[in-house]
């Protein structure tokens, strides 16, 4: 969702349509070739700010974050929360206050709880960014898994993608959703009950699966994602071990899907839990793919929600 008031914001996937979704990917396909060709442009954000403020531990996209913006000229600043004042207790809204005094032009937020973005959006002139809000969106994840898809199959559309696992406690699976379901996209989640709300089910071209290798089955796309214990309560899986026989993507459940079919993981993975180790490793494997994108992606988020900045 594209928030724009003096500043632009992306909060989330859903609500964008295929007009607003197709410019992110297309500008991010042109910096993911420059960024091969180390003829990055670090001019565009020349004299810009830009803060990633991390409520949760992250070095992948916090990381990507911070390379985006020194390879497009920003100023960069990260703060650790553990640190910070916030681990005194300032409130969200005092932390708002103190950042919009700092004058910054990008807000890069993390946090734990849903809807934190959105709410410093409302109170800061800088341009926010979702970075992963609780068990709500994590929009940039999804533009570059889409991304990483578009350049191997030419297209978004009529694409049969299977996400695996832990869907009711991921971000990522519900931005990846919105956005595959809107770019003409079929979406098979395949999970165990306790992980695998019911309520997706009545989604239009969302097909739920307790069952690997039917879920899996003429895939073009296989989606694995991190069991996140720290989000569960007790009781959810039996144990690693027995979750990785029932749900775990290994050499013979790979066959289920179509030759070719991509293998793709948001990171951190855990190796014997979500995939096995030679999937991973396989030439089917996009994982790292992913990461590169991942960087082209989040230039073309800050380079964009700041050309859509009104005057204020």
């Amino acid at each position: 969702m594209i928030n724009q008031r003096h500043s632009a914001h992306l909060l989330g996937i859903k609500g964008m349509d295929r007009q607003t979704i197709t410019p992110f990917l297309d500008l991010a396909e042109s910096y993911a070739l420059l960024s091969r060709s180390r003829k990055t442009p670090r001019d565009v954000l020349r004299g810009r700010t830009l803060i990633n403020l991390f409520f949760e531990d992250s070095t992948r996209t916090r990381t990507s974050f911070e390379i985006a913006g020194k390879r497009l000229g920003a100023d960069v600043v990260n703060m650790t929360v553990a640190t910070s004042s916030v681990n005194k207790g300032e409130t969200l809204l005092d932390t708002a206050a103190t950042l919009n005094a700092m004058r910054c032009d990008l807000l890069v937020v993390r946090h734990a709880q849903s809807g934190a973005p959105a709410l410093l959006s409302q109170k800061v002139e800088a341009s926010v960014v979702n970075a992963g809000d609780g068990m709500h969106e994590h929009p940039t994840q999804a533009l570059l898994d889409a991304l990483t898809i578009r350049r191997h199959f030419g297209r978004l559309d009529n694409l049969d993608i299977a996400i695996c696992g832990d869907i009711s406690h991921s971000r990522v699976a519900r931005s990846n959703l919105h956005l595959l379901l809107t770019m003409g996209s079929r979406v098979r989640l395949i999970g165990p009950p306790t992980l695998l709300p019911s309520a997706f089910g009545a989604m239009e071209n969302v097909s739920l699966y307790h069952s690997m290798d039917e879920g899996l089955k003429g895939a073009d796309v296989i989606m694995t994602l991190r069991v996140q214990r720290e989000r569960m309560g007790a009781g959810l899986i039996p144990s690693e071990r027995e979750y990785f026989s029932l749900f775990g993507l290994d050499q013979r459940r790979l066959t289920y899907a179509k030759e070719g079919a991509l293998v793709m993981h948001p990171g951190p993975m855990n190796r014997g839990v979500e995939l096995a180790s030679n999937v991973a490793d396989s030439p089917q494997s996009v994982i790292s793919e992913q990461v590169e994108m991942g960087v082209a992606v989040r230039m073309a988020v800050l380079d964009r929600l700041l050309r859509m900045r009104s005057p204020s």
